[in-house]
């Protein structure tokens, strides 16, 4: 007996096939694609744009560029680790979420109020004579 091939068959083959290959090797994609990470040597912004004692939000690149002292430079992830909310403000000392008002130090990323329970994670940067760059 000779098994033939219908339409259903035929596309329902096709759409397995294309299952298998959207699965892949079970990377993420993250790691060194520059789309998830940002490309090192980026320019982010001029020194002068970051004033001492507080900070700078690239909305877009999804940073936040600090100046807890003069000269001393700091960037942190700009999407808050309590729901991914992207922060909104950075004064008086603190990076601040307007979603659930967690506030985050501008020193060091570290919560100083909830609801969030883990501090912003750290972005490499460099300065570049006047330009604050990615690593």
């Amino acid at each position: 007996m000779t098994t033939r091939a219908t339409r259903r068959t035929v596309l329902l083959a096709s759409g397995a096939a294309a299952l298998a290959a959207g699965c892949g090797s079970g990377d993420d994609g993250g790691g060194d694609s520059p789309d998830t990470e940002g490309s090192a040597g980026q320019e982010l912004l001029p020194v002068a744009d970051v004033p001492v004692g507080g900070g700078r939000i690239l909305g877009a690149e999804e940073i936040v560029v600090t100046q807890p002292e003069e000269g001393e430079f700091r960037a942190f992830s700009a999407i808050c680790t309590h729901q991914r909310c992207l922060v909104s403000e950075v004064a008086d000392g603190t990076i601040n979420c307007p979603c659930h008002g967690s506030r985050f130090n501008i020193a060091d990323g570290s919560v100083e109020r909830g609801p969030a329970t883990r501090p912003l994670p750290e972005e490499r940067i460099t300065v570049d004579g006047n330009t604050v760059r990615r690593a």
